[in-house]
């Protein structure tokens, strides 16, 4: 269970300790904001089976969110290039029409 600001008997004694309770506090509530956003922007992308909207326009949205938020340190650099590269991949085979596979010749 996570611990919030304000309760009496979890501060810490030492100041430094309290600041940087509250700079993790910060840093919590502003990190979960950009892996929402992540997860929505994901979530559509996905949706794009359905065609309701652009694929290209949707993927370099999903790769603009994911870069910023690597820049930011919420999320590996590495984290964001396996999900840019798995969205990519989803993408071209959503794209690409279905190829009958070639059939083996009847011998007879």
């Amino acid at each position: 269970m996570r611990r919030r600001l304000g309760s009496d008997c979890d501060m810490p004694n030492i100041k430094g300790a309290e600041k940087r309770m509250r700079q993790a506090e910060k840093a919590r509530v502003k990190n979960k904001a950009v892996k929402t956003e992540i997860k929505h922007v994901r979530r559509e992308a996905l949706s794009l089976e359905a065609g309701t909207a652009e694929p290209e326009a949707v993927y370099r949205k999903y790769c603009s969110v994911l870069d910023k938020a690597a820049k930011k340190g919420v999320i590996k650099k590495n984290t964001a290039q396996r999900r840019k590269a798995r969205a990519h991949a989803r993408l071209r085979s959503a794209l690409k029409p279905a190829v009958a596979a070639p059939q083996p010749a009847a011998e007879g």
